[in-house]
């Protein structure tokens, strides 16, 4: 929780004083009552009320006087909501490394079923692009909202040779500059729904590798770079175990070579970049980090203006402190 005006705060102060004064009113009653002639009825009242009750009243109306003074400071708090804008680039390695079978069945079919699960997280609204690279970078999909076209894509994934992160990390940041400065038609719209003011659209990239870079003319930190200078957070998967291999037929010859993940370069795009980092060494763990990256940018946390929360539990408690006093001492607090 913050506050807009803070120094109003200071007002709190008030609240000490009025207990310090009701203290006072209390003594004084007291000592009015040691006059009292008639001590029998005397006797009679005092005992037919719990000493406690003479405090619960005034209790209840220094709480609100705390919550009325605290809501002219302005409180805010910070809520989960749905976003309503959002552009995503899902990365996804597709070098010859993806067919090893440390997570089932495959690497490259494991992490094919974690982007369609992402997909159903995400709202409908959002745009997604869909990169896949090998020693190569190719933008299968552009930015769009069509799901069906993306589903397509994701089934048309083929695994190739090298792996080249610097570059696809590039070519990811180009996918969404191309698509800023991309001239509208000429209507004034750019088919956007209309967003909430102060929200802020989200614009990231997804990147899944499984290997070391051994291609491409970027390193991973140039491309990571290359992002944050854009603003742009990479959230970054390590997929496989360091167990992982993979065996290759040529022409006869077969030869099977370990092909562990690179998490340490992952991770250092992530904390670059201003994103996370994840590591996968399973299909169910990649599922439920996809998951929850769809739950993430589905939704993002905005101030909300609480001052009417608190004048309202303000004015609660002052009319039971009324209700009360009333009830049990025939006088207001």
């Amino acid at each position: 929780m913050s506050f807009r005006w803070p120094l109003l705060l200071g007002t709190l102060a008030l609240v000490p004083l009025v207990l310090l004064g009701f203290v006072l009113l209390e003594r004084r009653r007291a000592r009015y009552a040691v006059r009292f002639t008639n001590l029998e009825l005397l006797a009679a009242v005092a005992g037919s009320s719990a000493p406690w009750r003479r405090w619960v009243p005034a209790a209840l109306f220094l709480l609100a006087l705390a919550l009325a003074l605290a809501g002219l400071a302005r409180p805010q708090v910070s809520v989960s909501v749905p976003r309503e804008r959002a552009s995503v680039v899902v990365t996804i390695d597709s070098s010859g490394s993806m067919l090893a079978e440390d997570v089932k069945p495959t690497r490259l079919a494991a992490a094919q079923e974690a982007v369609r699960r992402f997909l159903d997280r995400l709202p409908k609204q959002f745009r997604v692009s869909l990169v896949t690279f090998s020693s190569e970078t190719f933008v299968l999909t552009p930015l769009t909202r069509d799901r069906q076209l993306l589903r397509e894509s994701i089934d048309l994934l083929s695994p190739g040779m090298g792996t080249a992160i610097g570059d696809a990390l590039a070519r990811s940041v180009e996918v969404v500059r191309d698509d800023e400065t991309a001239p509208d038609d000429g209507s004034g719209s750019t088919g956007e729904p209309e967003q909430r003011p102060g929200a802020k659209p989200l614009t990231a990239i997804l990147f899944l590798s499984d290997g070391f870079q051994t291609r491409g003319v970027l390193q991973p930190q140039e491309g990571a770079q290359r992002a944050k200078s854009y603003g742009i957070p990479v959230y970054t998967v390590a997929l496989g175990t360091p167990d992982g291999e993979v065996t290759f037929d040529r022409g006869g010859f077969t030869r099977t070579i370990p092909v562990p993940p690179d998490p340490a370069t992952l991770r250092q795009i992530a904390r670059t970049t201003g994103g996370k980092f994840y590591e996968a060494k399973t299909g169910e763990t990649l599922n439920e980090v996809y998951e929850s990256l769809g739950s993430r940018f589905g939704r993002t946390r905005e101030k909300r203006e609480g001052t009417f929360a608190f004048l309202g539990g303000a004015a609660l408690l002052l009319v039971a402190a009324g209700l009360l006093s009333t009830r049990w001492l025939q006088r207001l607090p």
